[in-house]
């Protein structure tokens, strides 16, 4: 019977599923979704238009551009991104990473450091293509929950700082941490007064508004509010600082000939952290949302669809997005269903950018530290860190260093130390791995042996595991380990029973040649070596490494209670033949 051939409309429907999964979700919309969805997009609006202008002013540029890296990005991730609840835009850790890397650069010069941030983005995009290009979506285990939770917190803690010079109203001349908290005693005797009676007006808006009316959007009140009081009273004209930088005839447009492209190399390197950190993030909030509501993302696509949107995001001049936890909260618990979620709150803040975009030079620039500060509070939770100190130790010491790093050394130093860290933890668990003695229960079940669980060791065997994969650097510990047990204070074994399914996985030729001499030198104790698990593996490795040979004096047995049979018959064998003996002597 011939197969089934798949047509062409079959084919290009799995193309375009795999291309453009949130289209093919769009073209089989339904009804009955349309009213929650209109209602998510407008309350993810509400709640992404304060946010997106602070954010901006938190990566150094204007607060429009903080729009333009909503609208079309928005857009892009609808078309292109696996998932029916995340929404992406601004980001508190993206934004501070931008700030990190290209304030430097620009040395003050606006301009230069738009373009900057500009070319990083499209970087970080690119960085993302290749990555999904090459399936490398495990990269998302990269950083580990330890890592991203110390990370969150240094970063939460230096933008919370980083924005009380704004809130009081003085200059700070350092933009390094430990700097700014030194100088934090005398700079406060220098704050601007009207300054801070707006910043206390925002933040009572803010609280009223998140106790009174808990569903609202509280940013988007209190940015509204203090703006339209800063235009009617003309507070400027007493020293509160605004955003301005935009006064009508158009909309603000990035100009490039003066761009110099030799600093495009000091944006590569932060631009791929940057692209890895956005992605965990976001592979965070994707997975739990995914999770939540019943379905699974591919971790690949969803790298290209970060990779697209951040694209799309710098040829529309705005800024590094990636997953917002916050507005995809919004999304899912106002019962968005679908990726149209995402269009409609993109519409929503194009007609902001097209008609009401000249107000926004009246935002008082302490209302977005405040905003600023009460997107962090959010973030900063060191409880996390400090319950991992009883949970897992060492995963405690790895997120409370990404956490000094971050504050000590900087945002992205930081996070390369971080990495490093795990990577050596890593490693030393690899190097010097935990191992078990194993011994048999009153009936006849294999456990590891303890002090008082009832479990006992076989007579004049050892049955041994090694909790590591068997690579070229950590062989000889292992074989050090097994001679040293061999020739402990207790009696000398007869046999050495590994536990194979740990320990080999695959075809090292180090630790074939290691475990040959292993055999050899138990043979030379009078001790037979017995490997159980993986027999098929194990017996094509072994005859591979010997070149064809058919002589294959290691013992292969396909799991730990064959092992224990075998040793018994040969032994009962053994018995028996000196028993003969014996007779016949």
């Amino acid at each position: 019977m011939p197969l089934i051939q798949p047509d062409g409309k079959d084919m290009q429907r799995k193309s375009l599923q795999s291309i453009a999964p949130g289209l093919m979700n769009l073209l089989a919309y339904e009804r009955s979704w349309l009213k929650p969805d209109i209602r998510a997009g407008l309350s993810v609006a509400a709640v992404a238009l304060p946010v997106a202008i602070a954010y901006a002013e938190l990566a150094g540029v204007s607060a429009i551009v903080g729009l333009y890296s909503c609208i079309l990005p928005m857009i892009a991730y609808a078309i292109f991104g696996s998932s029916r609840q995340l929404i992406v835009g601004p980001d508190a850790a993206t934004c501070a990473v931008i700030a990190a890397v290209v304030t430097p650069l620009a040395a003050g010069h606006t301009e230069l450091h738009w373009q900057l941030t500009i070319v990083m983005t499209l970087m970080m995009g690119t960085w993302c293509l290749i990555a999904s290009r090459f399936k490398l979506g495990a990269i998302a285990d990269l950083l580990s929950r330890p890592i991203l939770n110390g990370l969150l917190n240094g970063v939460a803690l230096t933008i919370i700082v980083n924005q009380i010079s704004k809130i009081f109203g003085f200059s700070s001349p350092s933009s390094e941490l430990i700097e700014r908290i030194y100088a934090l005693p005398v700079n406060l005797l220098n704050s601007h007064w009207p300054t801070v009676l707006m910043s206390l007006l925002t933040l009572l808006i803010l609280l009223g508004v998140h106790y009174t009316r808990p569903n609202w959007p509280a940013p988007l009140f209190a940015v509204v509010l203090t703006t339209a009081l800063t235009w009617a009273a003309n507070l400027p004209h007493f020293g509160i600082e605004t955003v301005g930088g935009y006064t009508g005839g158009g909309l603000p447009m990035v100009s490039w000939p003066n761009f110099k492209p030799g600093l495009l190399r000091d944006l590569v390197i932060p631009a791929l952290n940057l692209a890895v950190v956005s992605f965990v993030s976001m592979m965070l909030t994707t997975r739990s949302f995914a999770a939540k509501n019943g379905y699974e993302v591919d971790a690949d696509s969803e790298f290209r669809a970060l990779g697209l949107v951040n694209i799309v995001s710098g040829l529309s001049q705005g800024f590094a997005i990636s997953g917002a936890n916050s507005r995809t909260a919004v999304n899912d618990a106002n019962g968005g269903k679908s990726q149209l979620v995402s269009v409609i709150a993109a519409l929503a803040i194009a007609l902001v950018v097209a008609f009401f975009s000249e107000p926004l030079q009246f935002i008082p620039i302490a209302v977005l530290g405040v905003v600023l500060i009460y997107a962090s509070w959010s973030l900063l939770d060191m409880r996390s860190i400090f319950r991992l100190r009883k949970r897992n130790r060492p995963a405690f010491y790895l997120a409370l260093f990404t956490f000094l790093s971050v504050l000590l050394v900087g945002i992205i130093p930081g996070i390369g130390l971080a990495v490093l860290l795990g990577l050596l933890q890593f490693l030393q668990t690899v190097f010097r791995p935990t191992e078990q003695l194993l011994g048999v229960n009153a009936d006849g079940m294999i456990h590891s042996l303890g002090k008082s669980n009832g479990i006992k060791p076989v007579d004049g065997v050892i049955m041994y595991r090694f909790n590591s994969p068997l690579t070229y650097f950590n062989v000889a510990y292992f074989k050090r380990r097994i001679t040293t047990l061999v020739d402990g204070p207790q009696d000398q074994p007869r046999w050495v029973v590994i536990d194979a399914v740990a320990s080999f996985t695959h075809a090292d030729i180090s630790v074939l040649a290691a475990v040959e001499e292993l055999k050899r030198d138990l043979q030379l104790r009078g001790i037979g070596l017995v490997l159980a698990g993986r027999r098929t593996e194990l017996t094509r490795w072994f005859r591979l490494d010997r070149s064809g040979s058919k002589e294959n004096k290691l013992i292969l047995v396909p799991d730990l209670y064959l092992a224990l049979k075998l040793i018994q018959s040969k032994e009962s064998k053994a018995q028996g033949e000196r028993d003969a003996e014996a007779l016949a002597e």
